[in-house]
């Protein structure tokens, strides 16, 4: 899908919604600050995800002021001057006026008149929400602002005195997808789903987990994608075994379960599938069992994600399979009710079975509040992703079972008559997975 036929994201009435939220205070985003790999080698830039759910800027040196106090200039952007010498390096920008135009600000000034106009414009608000590390500048500014509120309030009863997190008003509303975020989120899977049916074809003895990982991410630039939404993690063996593997530089033996872990990002918005295929192409004896025990915690869990359910029935259901499973593969001993109680399980499915999506691949917003776990909603979006990991020495019971790990990862939508996987074109079955992996 091209970029120019995406429909737009909403941000100005996201704006209205915080700046109500806001009352009288403020909010302060920075961008985030250009990373270096080594000396001046940068790397890709990535957005910080605030500034660009509120605003769609998308490169360095912006800085954003909401004032909810505030009569007018209650959107104010702080944006680099054009600089000749450093556009030949990094590309031509656009003149602040420009910028402040297409993102529909009140007022724009030069990035570097920050730290000298931000004070004042801060000083009408009772609180700044600004995630205190993020930016030396704006962290010089927010100090300067509070000593200069303390001030204020002894005179004029007004002034700002507490810092708060952004995220108290911004994750809840990223919670719940607009549909224009969803057509992104659909794009995202639909090419995740397109390049992992390709990769899956490399997976065999002998290739090296990093010759899978480049035909993955090949995949995802090749359909349109930004890239890989986070470290692409290709695991054969025992290297399944670590959860957040990433090191990719083991050769695929010939008895190998692989597990890879991948999602494309497309116009900022992730996907994240993982699968788990066996190098050979065939999967029997105990670790079939294994995986049949994960499919079925997969499929039980899918089935849980239904409006006015929560992210902790998901969990939930997934483990009663994980523990009926382990105790008729003679992992553990008892009934299915003893190791959930016990929590016997717990070495082998270590994790959460889900977290959000979005944005981010853990994506903001809260799991539970005041009144208990989150309830799910039509347009959430999360993965729902249960595995089980025998890692060397772990002593399962089964020494066929040692040194393997294996996780099924979907993204799965809420809809208001229930729900639906996103990533669902790539099957979980076994036999269709293999069908998969020789077309």
């Amino acid at each position: 899908m091209r970029s120019d036929k995406l429909p737009p994201i909403p941000h100005g009435d996201r704006r209205d919604r915080v700046l109500a939220r806001l009352e009288d205070g403020s909010m302060l985003l920075p961008a985030a600050p250009v990373r270096f790999r080594n000396n001046d080698s940068e790397y890709r830039y990535r957005p910080d995800s605030e500034l660009l759910y509120l605003t769609g800027w998308d490169a360095p040196g912006c800085i954003a002021l909401l004032r909810g106090f505030a009569d007018k200039d209650r959107f104010v952007l702080f944006v680099p001057e054009r600089d000749a010498e450093q556009e030949l390096w990094t590309g031509p920008l656009r003149e602040p006026e420009e910028v402040g135009k297409l993102l529909g600000a009140d007022r724009v000034f030069s990035a570097g008149d920050f730290a000298g106009k931000a004070p004042g414009l801060l000083a009408g608000g009772d609180g700044i929400h600004y995630r205190l590390g993020t930016s030396d500048v704006c962290d010089r500014v927010v100090r300067e602002a509070l000593q200069n509120g303390r001030r204020l309030r002894a005179r004029t009863g007004a002034g700002p005195s507490m810092v708060a997190d952004p995220g108290v008003i911004l994750d809840p509303m990223r919670l719940r997808k607009h549909p224009a975020e969803i057509v992104r989120m659909r794009e995202a899977a639909r090419i995740s789903v397109a390049a992992f049916g390709e990769a899956l074809g490399h997976v065999r003895e002998g290739v090296g987990e990093w010759e899978v990982e480049a035909a993955l991410e090949a995949g995802f630039r090749g359909r349109g994608a930004n890239g890989p939404a986070f470290a692409t993690i290709v695991a054969a063996g025992a290297n399944a075994c670590t959860l957040h593997y990433s090191a990719n530089s083991s050769r695929i033996g010939a008895g190998d379960l692989v597990l890879i872990d991948a999602g494309a990002e497309f116009d900022f918005y992730a996907a994240d599938i993982t699968r788990t295929v066996p190098a050979s192409g065939k999967l029997g004896g105990a670790r079939r069992e294994v995986y049949e025990v994960v499919r079925d915690a997969h499929r039980a869990a899918v089935a849980a994600c239904t409006p006015g359910g929560t992210l902790d029935a998901v969990h939930q259901a997934a483990v009663e399979k994980i523990a009926a499973g382990l105790v008729a593969i003679g992992v553990l001993d008892g009934t299915m009710d003893e190791v959930v109680e016990k929590r016997s399980y717990r070495p082998f499915f270590p994790h959460r079975t889900s977290h959000w999506l979005g944005l981010d691949t853990h994506d903001a917003g809260p799991y539970r509040n005041r009144d208990g776990p989150v309830k799910l909603e039509p347009g959430m979006v999360f993965t729902v992703e249960p595995g089980l990991y025998f890692a060397p020495g772990s002593g399962p019971g089964l020494p066929e079972q040692e040194g393997t790990g294996i996780r099924l990862e979907d993204d799965v939508l809420v809809t208001p008559e229930g729900s639906e996987v996103l990533t669902g074109g790539l099957p979980v079955d076994p036999g269709l997975l293999g069908e998969v992996m020789v077309s």
